[in-house]
């Protein structure tokens, strides 16, 4: 029933040996994957009131009451409960066509497959030039058994970012159709200059009929906590609290150290928003600099999709790895012929693993 995760069991445990790691996504900095008890950035930081929740903390941030928030094990199980939930609000009655779910694409691998691994159809819509969120694209390929409406943003694996106005159709067009909206938001707080939203991303949240994920993993680099969460209606996120019983929850260790970063998120995003902008300079003078690579790279964004001229993105992933570069290869993404490349380590130590995927690159002239 539920189909292989291909791109987390090729990733896993890969950052932790890569020499140059230009895979992971979240804003690691200097950090390595050494457990710790207190994860770093933490360490010596207050904690906040007695009585402060997760729940209170992130429903402040996003504007809406705590019985509109779940807390998760991380944002992947975030999106497993909201497809089981939106999917099991459907008719009472079994339904003569099986329900379906439409996700953009290209789209993160587990946004794919575990709707079909429920039970869904699964059908796709693509974005537009540049990955732009195209909601005329997305209209056209709904259906009457549409039930949920799946997209990233900023859009892994591209970076590409959408501003609420365009969430806001998009959410208008599912509920007009019966369908509910899903937006996965890990990356929106990557922006160098904040919007008036959660961490300083835009946000669809309040939107009708729409539920938002994310969690403190990438934004934050604070992967070690495994704190995700969905903000959606409040029979919604009942619903969800139900769903959500037959999982794994959250450990008590990591709800605090939760709310110690939330407490002192300020100060966390100034250290993520320094780290941001170093790391795009540096990403956009080297892709200024090759002529063999084809790459949108969104404002403020610090990773990218890109199609190597004179080479596929398998073929490319391989030869950086045996040199210890660790990219991703597009197939995971659907595109055979890119990479993703991702930059959440320290400058000093992103400027020669891009001096060392442009050796490789090289090799292919």
């Amino acid at each position: 029933m539920f189909p292989r995760l291909e791109y987390l069991e090729w990733i896993s445990g890969r950052p932790e040996v890569a020499l140059y790691d230009l895979a992971s996504s979240d804003l690691r900095g200097d950090r390595d994957h050494e457990p710790e008890a207190v994860p770093e950035p933490l360490d010596g930081l207050s904690d906040p009131p007695r009585g402060a929740t997760l729940e209170t903390q992130i429903a402040g941030e996003y504007g809406v009451e705590p019985e509109q928030v779940l807390v998760t094990p991380g944002a992947t199980m975030a999106n497993v409960v909201a497809a089981a939930t939106a999917l099991g609000l459907g008719p009472d009655e079994e339904p003569e066509e099986k329900q379906r779910v439409l996700v953009e694409k290209p789209s993160y691998e587990p946004l794919v497959k575990t709707p079909a691994a429920l039970g869904a159809e699964v059908d796709r819509f693509l974005r537009g030039e540049v990955y732009r969120l195209d909601v005329e694209r997305a209209e056209k390929a709904l259906t009457d058994h549409t039930e949920l409406v799946t997209v990233t943003n900023r859009h892994n694996p591209s970076g590409s970012l959408a501003e609420r106005d365009t969430l806001a159709d998009l959410a208008t067009v599912a509920s007009d159709a019966g369908a509910r909206l899903l937006v996965d938001e890990v990356y929106a707080p990557y922006v160098t200059e904040p919007r008036d939203g959660p961490f300083g991303g835009p946000t669809a949240a309040g939107l009708d009929d729409t539920v938002v994920t994310s969690s403190l993993t990438k934004f934050f680099g604070l992967d070690d906590l495994r704190i995700g969460w969905l903000v959606a209606d409040r029979e919604f996120v009942e619903r969800a609290h139900s769903v959500s019983m037959h999982f794994l929850g959250v450990a008590d260790t990591s709800r605090a150290l939760g709310r110690r970063a939330l407490h002192n998120k300020d100060h966390l995003a100034e250290r993520a928003r320094t780290l941001l902008a170093e790391n795009t300079e540096l990403f956009e003078a080297f892709l200024a600099e090759r002529d063999d690579v084809e790459g949108f790279l969104a404002e403020g964004s610090t990773f990218a999709f890109l199609d190597p001229d004179n080479v596929d993105g398998n073929e490319l992933a391989a030869a950086a790895w045996d040199e210890g570069v660790l990219v991703v290869p597009g197939r995971f993404f659907g595109a055979d012929e890119r990479i993703r490349v991702s930059l959440g380590r320290n400058p000093s130590e992103v400027a020669p693993a891009l001096d060392a995927l442009g050796a490789v690159l090289d090799r292919f002239e």
